[in-house]
């Protein structure tokens, strides 16, 4: 089962470029506590999901990369041929010489509909080069223009197209202090909108990441390579090849046992319901144990909450909405989205 990746904006590009790159030095290495046939089916899974092959034998990631400025897609290009592991398509990449200045509406209602079909026919093209086609991986910001406002567009064109088709968003959570000064209404917008269209958003918190490279790998001054490093390796581990619960192979001491506690769900959802373990034999990138716990739960209610409140204090002073309304988004597009986040927040805080 394939899965296409669509990398947008320069933090959706760098981010994708690191995930790739993981993946195939993980698999190309032989790794312990497998048999090598156990590691031949892991690395061939590996490739079949996320990588086609030439003639030359070189991988050719299965992604299209779009930015409205080619600044990042021509170092991604570059990084990724020197690498000599793998490489990107030759023509699976879209980009302009005009970005989105960090305006959600401009990427959404502007670059949108201006390079629709463009972008669309790349994806096309990346899907029928699958034998097995199992959905979309989105990989975006929510505090720019171009990640996030070109990235709604593209999901929800991707939803219309591909209704029944996987789409996942991987969306990396602005800093609290602030990278962009209307980042809060881009997030805003770009949830709301994400809501509607995506299947599952997988949230990296600038600010968790950063304390990781701080406090548990000791890096004193962490620039953004090393945080997209740390996405890479936990979106990696999160799409490594692994056998189902009911495969014959068992643990001898499985640490996962405290999940199936009740107390830990809603009272509507049964622990067996609402867990599921996934394993391998295969260690990943190196180490011998590890685990990811990917899960949907309160831990963002406090972060949406309070990017809600800052939006909405800054609309109540109607701050910065020109430059939203003069690209097509209007004050009521903005109302129905803190409509939408407040039932959002309302439906976690009761569970």
């Amino acid at each position: 089962m394939s899965i296409v990746t669509v990398q947008l904006g320069q933090c959706g590009n760098q981010i994708g470029f690191e995930v790739f790159d993981a993946l195939l030095r993980d698999s190309h290495s032989f790794q312990g506590l497998c048999s090598k046939r156990e590691n031949e089916a892991y690395q061939t899974s590996c490739k079949e999901r996320f990588f086609s092959e030439e003639e030359s034998g070189v991988p050719i990631a299965r992604a299209v990369l779009v930015d409205m400025e080619p600044k990042v897609i021509n170092q991604t290009l570059s990084k990724a041929a020197q690498s000599g592991r793998w490489k990107y398509g030759q023509h699976a990449c879209f980009c302009q010489k005009q970005g989105s200045g960090n305006n959600w509406a401009y990427g959404y209602s502007v670059h949108g509909p201006r390079h629709e079909e463009s972008i669309m026919n790349l994806i096309q093209k990346e899907v029928e080069k699958c034998d097995s086609f199992s959905g979309f991986f989105i990989i975006m910001s929510m505090a720019g223009g171009t990640g996030s406002g070109l990235g709604a567009f593209v999901t929800q064109n991707l939803q219309d197209q591909y209704p029944n088709s996987l789409k996942m968003n991987q969306i990396i959570w602005p800093y609290g202090t602030g990278e962009v000064i209307v980042q809060n209404y881009n997030s805003v917008l770009t949830l709301s909108h994400l809501y509607r269209s995506s299947d599952a958003l997988l949230v990296h918190e600038n600010d968790a990441v950063h304390k990781i490279c701080a406090k548990l790998m000791n890096i004193k001054q962490i620039s953004f390579s090393d945080i997209n490093q740390v996405l890479a390796h936990q979106l990696g581990s999160v799409f490594q090849p692994t056998y189902s619960a009911e495969s014959s192979f068992h643990y001898r001491r499985n640490p996962l046992e405290g999940f199936k506690d009740p107390a830990l769900y809603t009272s509507w959802l049964e622990p067996v319901h609402a867990f599921n373990v996934w394993k391998t034999q295969r260690a990943f990138s190196k180490y011998e144990k590890s685990a990811v716990l990917v899960s949907n739960s309160q831990f963002l209610v406090k972060p949406l909450d309070m990017i809600v409140k800052k939006a909405w204090n800054m609309f109540a002073s109607k701050a910065y909405i020109h430059q939203y309304t003069k690209c097509g988004i209007e004050e009521e597009d903005f109302l129905d989205s803190f409509t939408l986040l407040e039932q959002v927040i309302a439906s976690y805080c009761n569970l």
